[in-house]
């Protein structure tokens, strides 16, 4: 048989042959670098064609930056920047690594994205569901979501708050005397930033696992937990690979899913022995053996701890960061710090060793009404990220594509001068008449958002910064050291004062 070679007669003279650059198989190395940039190039303009094409009309740089997009202000986000975005336009776009994001600034584009989970779903961050992981509950939508939502309302009805409510004072009481000791060392003006998170650490904890995480369990994640805060960022590096802030999360949550694991074992087996529930595990656990509830009743050790640890993340950085700004603007404003003291001593009746209860906080409305007012004031949460899932008509002349981010922003309809009046002073007066704006426009407060999402524990939260600060105005005296940096922002997840609210501390005397 004839070669195969032979099959295929040369088509190049010897002359030409001659001539002719080496083959062999293999392209000279210059042409190698001319495909490779005509590749990169391509892709280059296809990514930019791609977000222009989603882009559209809509207020926004341009061109995006190759690959990274806005990632370099990402890193270090600030509330000009946000303003800035905000006021281009009702809906405005920008991408990160290549992630699609649109922008809406005004409180009916927040509440229709809020309100639309045929369109768009909570995403979190882009780094959320590796950290909190994919199959919390947070992230289910329609039926499921609803079903699983509201049998988790029974832990926040107004028996569990009652329940709750004396674990907080309890531990409050405790951090303040902490608080004190260390002051009377050291009386100079001292941030309280971290110090109050210890506090709403402790505090959540104890009242969702009651004392079946032992003390050192407890300090392993309230150490760690700052791990998952500084990695919840709007958008992150996109890879879990050691050296990240996502990959450092992810082995804080793994910590601490062990320890709320075996609470969830070790509260199912308080409850079989036929103890009161003493913590909300065990509450749920208890609700769960009624014969009267309808519902799901099992839950394995490991899904009662995703919930908690969910609970853990909606909880632990907003209301550290409400009860903050709380002090911070009771310490500003000495006349609403006065209105709060007077409204203690005639609930309280001059004894302040009394643990407060739900009817004694029935009793607080000034109090409340100024809680209120430093959560729109300064929201913890500015905004909450949604992605679509399918391509969402937001507006008539604009449709989001699937898979793009969508983020409503809270902060534009909780600072409108229409509905809140000098929107940038504290005024807790004006959440005192029922006639006023503020109450007859609830579509505005978007603090705890809206729709099917909306935060399940508006009462816990409120309840637990209230009284803290309750019980600071009876005990405690605090003067803010005012630095350049007391009104500007810091955002890690949720909002901080940049300089951690500097406070000098001293006990309260009663005549």
């Amino acid at each position: 048989m004839a070669s195969s070679q032979a099959a295929f007669p040369s088509v190049l003279s010897s002359r030409d042959s001659a001539d002719a650059p080496a083959f062999n198989g293999v392209l000279p190395s210059g042409s190698w670098f001319y495909t490779t940039a005509a590749i990169v190039l391509s892709l280059l303009i296809l990514e930019q064609t791609v977000y222009r094409y989603k882009k559209r009309h809509l207020p926004g740089d341009n061109w995006t930056i190759p690959l990274i997009g806005k990632f370099a202000d990402s890193m270090k986000p600030t509330m000009e920047g946000y303003m800035k975005q905000w006021n281009s336009g009702a809906l405005s776009a920008i991408s990160v690594f290549n992630i699609f994001i649109v922008m809406a600034s005004t409180t009916e584009y927040a509440r229709k994205i809020l309100n639309s989970p045929t369109y768009a779903e909570p995403c979190l961050v882009h780094s959320a569901k590796q950290i909190i992981l994919p199959n919390n509950w947070v992230f289910l939508t329609g039926k499921e979501h609803v079903e699983y939502r509201r049998g988790l309302n029974q832990l926040f009805t107004r028996k569990a708050l009652g329940l709750y409510l004396n674990i907080q004072d309890v531990i409050t009481r405790k951090y303040f005397a902490k608080w004190l000791a260390e002051a009377a060392k050291d009386p100079s003006a001292k941030p309280i930033m971290m110090t109050a998170r210890e506090l709403n650490m402790e505090t959540s904890l104890r009242v969702f696992c009651g004392n079946h995480i032992p003390e050192h369990g407890a300090k392993e994640i309230s150490d760690k937990y700052w791990m998952i805060t500084v990695a919840l960022e709007l958008v992150n590096f996109p890879l879990a690979v050691p050296g990240t802030k996502v990959y450092a999360a992810i082995q804080a949550r793994k910590a601490a899913m062990k320890w709320l694991e075996l609470a969830a074992c070790k509260s199912k087996e308080s409850v079989a022995a036929g103890n009161p529930p003493e913590c909300m595990l065990e509450e749920w656990v208890t609700i769960l053996n009624d014969p009267a509830y309808k519902g799901r009743r099992e839950f394995s050790d490991h899904e009662m701890a995703m919930v908690v640890f969910s609970f853990l993340f909606a909880s632990q950085d907003a209301m550290s960061s409400g009860l903050i700004y709380g002090f911070q603007h009771l310490a500003d404003h000495p006349e609403v710090l006065a209105k709060v003291r007077e409204e203690q001593e005639r609930v309280r009746a001059g004894d302040y060793e009394k643990p407060l209860t739900l009817e004694m906080m029935d009793e607080m409305p000034y109090l409340r009404a100024m809680v209120k007012e430093t959560l729109r004031v300064k929201p913890p949460v500015t905004m909450v990220p949604y992605k679509t899932t399918k391509a969402f008509p937001i507006s008539a002349d604009y449709t989001v594509p699937s898979g793009s981010m969508v983020i409503p922003s809270f902060y534009n309809a909780l600072h409108d001068p229409e509905v809140f009046p000098d929107p940038e002073a504290f005024l807790p007066e004006r959440w005192l008449d029922p006639n006023s704006s503020a109450n007859t426009n609830p579509r505005n407060y978007l603090v705890f958002g809206s729709g099917p999402h909306k935060c399940i524990g508006i009462e816990y939260a409120m309840m637990n910064i209230a009284l803290v600060l309750a019980d600071a105005a009876v005990l405690l005296n605090w003067e803010h050291e005012v630095t350049p940096l007391s009104e500007k922002v810091q955002i890690i997840a949720t909002l901080f004062p940049q300089d951690g609210c500097k406070l000098k501390l001293s006990p309260r005397q009663h005549a």
